[in-house]
């Protein structure tokens, strides 16, 4: 399915869930952060007030998208889902990758899924209610890995491996010249991958080279990973600019 024909889905299923909401909650995800600002954008623009995002923790990436009635505030022990935590061998590494290949490949749907936390020997893990208890009954391995797969979690949550620094020169704050500095392309490598639709910048989808990008803005660059720039400036002797920034691990 193209971009376009999923953002429409997505779109007509948040407003079905807002449309629905008038006498029991109703909710849509998870979502990623891209689909999480297409929500957002649509549930303002219906005029609808009583919603809000929850992924099962503060600062979750991926979330559910919850209406609620009018009698009802927002509640977030209402959304369907529940945490998993995965336990394995401490010398064995897992990673994010092996963890989401074992899921889609026992038949899970990816929008079924939330955040997937890990640190050495355990992995904590959000999901649909109804996904739930097929995966606590089918998941023993992850890869060649054998695992153990109880409900809930013990805080505090895995704070997985955070970020990786970079810092650099530019000529501007365009989004090529960005996007080169974070991803370590060339410019010219950066500009095609621009125009090609592969980057967002603040979960919007940019596809203008010369888009300016400001500090604290996120960027997501498909096949490279996601960045947050935190500084522009100052500006050097020779005019041009610092930058400084970090890449999601």
């Amino acid at each position: 399915m193209s971009d376009q024909k999923q953002d429409e889905w997505l779109a007509a299923r948040i407003k079905e869930a807002v449309r629905r909401c008038g006498h029991r909650p109703c909710f849509v995800g998870f979502l990623d952060e891209r689909e999480a600002a297409l929500a957002r954008r649509i549930a303002e623009s219906s005029g609808a007030g009583n919603w809000c995002f929850w992924g099962g923790f503060d600062d979750s990436e991926r979330v559910m998208f919850g209406a609620f009635p009018d009698f009802m505030e927002p509640d977030f022990s209402a959304f369907p889902l529940e945490a998993i935590t995965v336990r394995f061998r401490s010398c064995d590494e897992l990673t994010h990758r092996d963890f989401l290949g074992a899921f889609l490949g026992a038949g899970v749907q990816r929008g079924a899924i939330g955040d997937i936390l890990i640190e050495q020997g355990r992995c904590v893990l959000f999901v649909r209610e109804e996904t739930a208890r097929f995966l606590l009954e089918q998941i023993q391995k992850v890869g060649r890995v054998g695992v153990k797969l109880d409900s809930g979690f013990e805080e505090p949550l895995p704070v997985g491996k955070g970020f990786a620094p970079f810092q650099g020169v530019i000529a501007s704050k365009r989004l090529d010249c960005v996007v080169a500095a974070a991803t370590g392309q060339s410019r010219e490598k950066a500009a095609a991958m621009i125009t090609a639709g592969l980057v967002m910048l603040n979960h919007q989808p940019v596809e203008s080279i010369s888009a300016q990008v400001e500090e604290g803005c996120k960027l997501s660059v498909r096949g490279k990973g996601r960045y947050i720039i935190d500084r522009l400036g100052p500006v050097t002797k020779k005019g041009r600019l610092g930058i400084a920034g970090r890449k999601y691990l």
